[in-house]
């Protein structure tokens, strides 16, 4: 696959899942626009990487839970660039506890920055996607938005939102060739899952018929695939990568 001349949004891209969609997609030749909030200096060390490579990327600095800040952004980028071929709504925080200790405020900041800034880049970046009857949009979701997650009610909720509204825009946006899908991620060997003991680590693989975690690359090579030609005729879908556990 090569995405050479091709313009890449990765959100989240600092770490884990979205550091190496951005790198793939970067080895591939795209023009990656990177994005992360806190984990600045990892952003920065990747996108050292990729330029020392012979890649081609650049950096966005923002709060999605805030939409003037998306607004911003996307306004950049749209100034800087003909058009973007590719969005990936990735970025996403997680919070385990039981439902009942989960605060108002701990619930509206996991709905802003998991669903709500899908909500945010897909509004933006659309008006130019539908111009010019083009355009890929993948949504990083998780097998907890389709089955449930005890003590991850607020995160498998806003989840369980984006596979809806991956459906729902793939209808919508379809008739102007614009596709849409979704990656429910099972269990994926990233910093999210560094407060997992050693013995609640071994009780999660044995639950996985491959026997092991799932690895972010593993997730980049499907998001090449839903971005490439190959998949041309998919969309509206949630793919389960998860080594068959749900």
């Amino acid at each position: 696959m090569n995405f050479k001349d091709k313009i890449v949004i990765v959100t989240g891209s600092s770490r884990g899942i979205g550091r190496e969609i951005a790198y793939q997609f970067a080895k591939k030749g795209a023009l990656v626009i990177l994005h992360g909030f806190k984990s600045v200096e990892s952003l920065n060390l990747l996108e050292r990487q990729i330029k020392k490579e012979g890649g081609k990327c650049q950096s966005f600095i923002a709060d999605l839970s805030q939409y003037n800040e998306v607004e911003k952004m996307f306004e950049k980028i749209l100034q800087q660039h003909k058009k973007v071929d590719i969005l990936i709504n990735n970025a996403g925080i997680s919070q385990v506890g039981l439902f009942t200790d989960t605060t108002y405020e701990q619930w509206t900041a996991i709905v802003q920055t998991n669903l709500t800034s899908v909500y945010s880049c897909c509004h933006r970046i659309l008006p130019s996607m539908i111009h010019y009857h083009s355009g890929t949009i993948i949504n990083i979701s998780s097998i907890w938005g389709v089955h449930g997650a005890s003590c991850e009610v607020a995160y498998s909720a806003t989840k369980g939102g984006i596979n809806a509204f991956t459906k729902a825009l793939a209808k919508e946006v379809g008739p102007s060739q614009i596709r849409v899908n979704a990656i429910a991620c099972g269990v994926i060997d990233t910093d999210m899952n560094r407060w997992l003991s050693s013995d609640e680590k071994e009780e999660l693989v044995e639950s996985i018929p491959l026997m092991r975690f799932g690895q972010p690359k593993e997730v980049a090579d499907l998001c090449l695939y839903l971005a490439s030609s190959s998949s041309s005729y998919l969309t509206g879908q949630v793919i389960v990568l998860d080594g068959g556990m749900c």
